[in-house]
């Protein structure tokens, strides 16, 4: 009979690999994530709440903006970082929903896993959640109400709305105003629909007054000054250069030396630079511009000769300020100076230097149809100035989406309910298992207005009850209003969302469940030695998840 083989132990991963499988491995990714979303949740809606975070050098950031609050919170836990993730493609896609995107994944999770410990399998409940995507999609084209792209009013209220969760919520009909007037200025027409890039709109922020002082400006403004103190800072009818180019003496590429051996040999080298320049600027004066703006630099002895011409100049422009003062002002970028022509000119009727907040900013004002804009975004702190800049951001991308995809739906958890009874119809015609991940799906969008309901102040089984009763009859638009606690047709109180975010709240959560839920490994290696110092014994470099 043959010997039985000794145990030999095999080591296959690296020595300090820690290994959870199975069920502890997806309730660990699964907590990890609803912590996540439950710190999030009471930001959801107009009535949510603010976050104060307060970064390892000590800067604080005050704002309820799903994304930022995320991307300060330095997340550590991987399936936590993976809805940091969702709610940072969110606002890169649509700009909007980034804090319902967080909870409705953690919602999806959490009843997820009330599915788990019932035995049923993770691919079932996966399965069954994009069914009802598909779903949830569908439903939302259906029931989206088509709109004029171009409706000043349609566009203010979207705007109004998305501003209505931010700090600066009391300002939202103001800056609504602002922000469709800079849209409108330069949306285009393209193969028949309208395009809208928030490129064209340049957001410049200077602490100081109040957000009422907050104000559009058509054409440019940069935060730079003229170069020289002896150059006009006010041009009238100006006739702009834009210049890609240096305005210096050019150093060979390869090293060089001169041998200079009389004073008189030094003093025709320097007039031969100062000549050099003074063509340059001759050049430039003779095609009749009298403002330059120089994405490089302007040597003293051009600064000189530029303003003994009378022409204003600002140096070290940004690439993307020259592309938008181009769209602005017509005028071509020009990579050579001996380019400089009257046709490659571009116009504005006033250029001037101006005193903001004890800087000085150069506007450029009056461009005939500017296609790009600026708003010079004001406020009483730098917080408010930072959070005025981001709500503007997410205004002016929902305005974007409307224009783009001229589909709205009601806001105050109207189309949530109205999805969560459809589904629930839905799921009746599906096979048993996967009939209960669609029904926990609608449970998930249901506990989404639960959770508005409760951050606007008022009982949420209530509001629920009240909320299915009236969609049951039809009215598929009554809605919260988180401002007065009260259930109303949404639509009818100009509280709408472009359909395009509900759509992409609704994917992007339903992806990252699925993904933490297919999850049933984790392997994780140690972390490297260098990281270990200096941390406290017993630490050994867990995520605050652990």
């Amino acid at each position: 009979m043959a010997q039985p083989t000794a145990q030999i132990p095999v080591l296959i991963l690296k020595e300090g690999t820690q290994r959870t499988t199975g069920r502890d491995a997806r309730k660990a990714n699964i907590y990890a994530a609803r912590v996540i979303a439950e710190a999030l949740a009471s930001s959801l809606g107009p009535r949510g709440m603010d976050k104060l975070l307060v970064d390892s050098f000590g800067n604080a950031t005050i704002t309820g903006d799903g994304a930022t609050i995320l991307k300060e919170m330095e997340v550590q836990h991987p399936a936590a970082k993976m809805l940091v993730e969702v709610a940072k493609a969110q606002d890169d896609e649509v700009g909007d929903g980034t804090t319902s995107v967080v909870v409705l994944a953690g919602q999806l999770l959490s009843a997820a896993e009330e599915l788990l410990d019932e035995d049923v399998h993770p691919a079932v409940i996966t399965e069954g959640f994009e069914k009802a995507l598909v779903e949830a999609t569908r439903i939302i084209d259906e029931v989206a109400e088509k709109v004029d792209p171009l409706d000043r009013s349609v566009l203010e209220k979207i705007a109004q709305t998305a501003l209505s969760s931010k700090v600066v919520a009391e300002f939202r009909e103001f800056l609504s105003k602002i922000m469709v007037d800079a849209a409108l200025q330069v949306v285009e027409k393209r193969d028949g629909s309208y395009k809208l890039s928030l490129d064209d709109i340049k957001v410049e922020k200077k602490k100081g007054e109040s957000i009422t002082e907050t104000i559009l400006v058509k054409g440019i403004v940069l935060d730079k000054e003229v170069v020289h103190p002896a150059m006009p800072k006010r041009v009238e009818k100006a006739k702009i250069a834009l210049l890609d180019a240096p305005l210096e003496i050019e150093k060979p590429e390869w090293t060089a030396k001169i041998n200079v051996t009389t004073p008189e040999q030094l003093k025709m080298f320097l007039d031969q630079e100062a000549e050099i320049l003074r063509k340059k600027v001759e050049k430039i004066k003779e095609s009749g511009a009298n403002v330059v703006f120089c994405q490089k630099g302007i040597d003293d002895v051009a600064q000189y000769y530029l303003a003994k011409a009378g022409i204003l100049a600002v140096r070290r422009v940004k690439k993307s300020d020259m592309e938008k003062l181009a769209r602005a002002t017509g005028a071509k970028i020009l990579t050579r100076v001996e380019d400089v022509t009257p046709e490659a000119l571009g116009t504005a009727e006033l250029v001037e230097e101006r005193k903001v907040a004890d800087e000085k900013m150069v506007f450029v004002e009056g461009c005939p149809n500017p296609k790009s804009v600026t708003i010079l975004v004001r406020g009483g702190a730098e917080h408010i100035v930072d959070e005025a800049e981001r709500a503007i951001h997410d205004g002016l991308s929902v305005i974007r989406n409307v224009i783009q995809e001229p589909k709205i739906v009601a806001g105050g958890g109207a189309v949530e309910i109205e999805l969560a009874m459809r589904l629930r119809d839905f799921a009746r015609t599906l096979p048993s298992k996967e009939q209960l991940a669609v029904m926990k799906y609608a449970e998930a969008l249901e506990n989404l207005v639960a959770i508005l309901a409760q951050n606007s102040g008022v009982e949420p089984i209530d509001i629920l009850a009240d909320l299915k009763r009236l969609h049951s009859k039809g009215e598929k638009w009554a809605g919260i209003n988180a401002y007065t606690g009260k259930i109303e047709d949404m639509l009818k109180a100009g509280i709408i969302e472009p359909a395009i975010v509900k759509k992409q709240v609704l994917k992007s959560a339903t992806e990252a469940a699925i993904m933490i839920l297919r999850i049933d490994d984790i392997i994780a290696a140690q972390p490297p030695k260098g990281k270990e110092k200096g941390k406290e014994k017993g630490e050994k470099g867990e995520s605050e998840f652990d």
